[in-house]
């Protein structure tokens, strides 16, 4: 069993081939995708399409690279949202929401300011109704951080994470699992490739951020990250760890449903 924690799968990159790409996920061993949504014009989207999705899941919330063209309404009807989705079980968590400081237009005063009152928003949103986060962390990983701590222990998963050693433990001790995908799959990216030998296993899930993030093996004319890549993903993690690729499927699968416990209910759910 694979499960891909991430997957964009409402992407208009696969408008043409969607059901295809989930069928061919199936085949390649995904038995569960986490659709996560960006802004408030999808979060009907991701929802409807999870449940057409087998083992099709999904999350709620506001990307950070989308919050500039969101307003208070948008986190008065993030609200409604959960709060209807609650009572659906292929719903798991709040997402894909964070901090994106790598964009220099909004790494800096009021954009930046701007992120941090959604995130922080949101963050109070999941600690309400007892929701873990999906967190889009680039080059603010100290800052996720100190927000996080003002909750406790709301745990998910930290996505393509890239930070240090010392914050990689931080977001573990807050009950975070690490999401490893393509990027692991090239041998120059250092730092992912020591979290993935260094960080326990049991703290390590698998993603493929699809369509984006392709890993490795994909080449022009179509790089278009897929689900169903998830599977060579688990082989190249497998290979750092000296692992089989069957044990990092069973402990990736199991350390996803731990951080994301609504999620054991979705695994082998067939389309509505």
């Amino acid at each position: 069993m694979l499960i891909d924690t991430h997957c964009h799968l409402d992407a208009a990159e696969f408008d043409a081939d969607r059901p295809e790409v989930a069928a061919h996920a199936l085949r390649a061993g995904v038995t569960a995708i986490v659709i996560p949504a960006v802004e408030r014009a999808n979060f009907g989207v991701v929802r409807d399409l999870a449940r057409r999705t087998a083992g099709g899941a999904y999350a709620l919330g506001i990307h950070p690279l989308y919050v500039e063209r969101a307003g208070e309404g948008d986190l008065q009807a993030l609200r409604e949202a959960v709060q209807q989705a609650l009572d659906d079980p292929r719903f798991v968590a709040i997402g894909e929401i964070g901090l994106d400081f790598f964009v220099p237009e909004i790494a800096a005063g009021a954009p930046r300011e701007r992120q941090e009152h959604f995130y922080a928003a949101q963050l109070a949103l999941a600690a309400e109704f007892g929701l873990p986060v999906l967190l889009h962390v680039r080059k603010s990983q100290d800052i996720l951080l100190k927000h996080l701590r003002r909750h406790g222990r709301i745990g998910g998963i930290a996505h393509a994470f890239n930070g240090s050693a010392q914050q990689a433990q931080a977001f573990v001790d807050l009950g975070f699992a690490l999401g490893m995908g393509g990027a692991m799959t090239y041998e120059r990216a250092l730092q992912i490739r020591r979290h993935a030998t260094e960080v326990a296993l049991e703290h390590l899930v698998l993603e493929t951020d699809a369509p984006d993030i392709p890993p490795a093996w994909l080449h022009p004319p179509d790089r278009r990250n897929r689900p169903g890549e998830l599977a060579r993903i688990a082989d190249t993690l497998a290979t750092l760890r000296g692992l089989t690729p069957e044990q990092v499927a069973r402990v990736t699968s199991a350390n996803a449903l731990r951080v994301l416990p609504r999620l054991a209910g979705v695994v082998g759910l067939t389309p509505a």
